[in-house]
């Protein structure tokens, strides 16, 4: 090929890219598709049109029953979002499709711009940085805190691997500074059977940080909490905020005002409304629905 054929197929190919571009910053789903006509890493998280997470027409059917009807959603990088409804209005089915438990029968579903989940299985969705926490905490009780952590690390799992590991220098900076952004510091040596249970709960949220979670899904985190573990919770959320992306759902509406930017009301598997908790708690469909009066 001659350099003259050469520049002029990289002049067509940028104007292309430039046209897409510009039709897909006028989307909704606030320029996703522009993801397709960047050359990315494959398995790279690309959030350079401003979403992280990114949900279109989802439809989930089960025996007849739609759990998720027609769904769309979006979440930016760095966001805490607050995921609320009434039992039954699809939130657990929401997090089951995101983490790929769930295959929906229809709809896109996008990590980044250019990573389509539904192409990939549960523990590929995890690897590439999507953590979710269960309203039951699941943690290694015999074990202590530390050793829990230390499990929970991002590194290979083989077992010739795992024989040969060994905690680097880089490695335990980043469980110590774990340890204090959980509240843990003081517990490391502890085992986590005897922890309370909102400090259990703090130990799976550090099991999850330390694999480095682009973004955390966290079901009802401060469900059995004393008043105090809820409020260090709040302190915890928030300063995980804006360095990962967070989807929390929970009914705990003083835990929801604590920490909320932007809430989403969920009702029989689609979006009933959506904004500032004053906004929605304003709402008339949500007040007859949900929150009551």
């Amino acid at each position: 090929m001659t350099p003259d054929l050469m520049d002029e197929g990289a002049r067509r190919a940028g104007a292309h890219r430039q046209a897409q571009s510009r039709a897909a910053g006028q989307t909704a789903s606030g320029g996703r598709d522009a993801g397709f006509s960047r050359l990315h890493t494959p398995g790279e998280v690309d959030v350079t049109h401003g979403r992280i997470l990114y949900l279109e027409g989802v439809n989930v059917s089960f025996d007849g029953f739609k759990a998720i009807n027609n769904l769309s959603l979006d979440i930016a990088p760095g966001e805490l979002r607050c995921i609320i409804g009434p039992n039954g209005a699809g939130k657990t089915t929401l997090m089951d499709i995101i983490t790929g438990k769930t295959r929906p029968d229809s709809g896109t579903v996008f990590f980044g711009s250019t990573i389509d989940l539904l192409r990939y299985r549960e523990a590929d969705i995890a690897r590439m940085g999507i953590g979710r926490k269960f309203q039951k905490p699941t943690v290694f009780e015999r074990l202590s805190v530390f050793e829990n952590l230390e499990l929970a690390l991002k590194a290979h799992k083989g077992v010739a691997a795992s024989l040969r590991f060994r905690l680097d220098s880089a490695q335990r900076d980043r469980l110590a500074e774990v340890l204090q952004t959980i509240h843990l510091g003081a517990e490391l040596r502890r085992p986590a059977g005897t922890l309370s249970h909102g400090q259990k709960q703090w130990l799976e949220i550090g099991m999850l940080l330390v694999q480095e979670p682009r973004l955390l899904l966290l079901d009802e985190p401060v469900a059995g909490m004393t008043d105090r573990e809820t409020e260090r919770t709040a302190e915890l959320f928030l300063a995980l905020k804006g360095r990962h992306s967070l989807m929390v759902v929970e009914h705990d509406m003083g835990f929801v005002q604590a920490i909320a930017d932007i809430v989403t009301v969920l009702c029989d598997g689609s979006v009933l409304a959506q904004g500032t908790l004053p906004q929605v708690q304003a709402d008339e469909r949500v007040i007859e629905v949900y929150l009551g009066r």
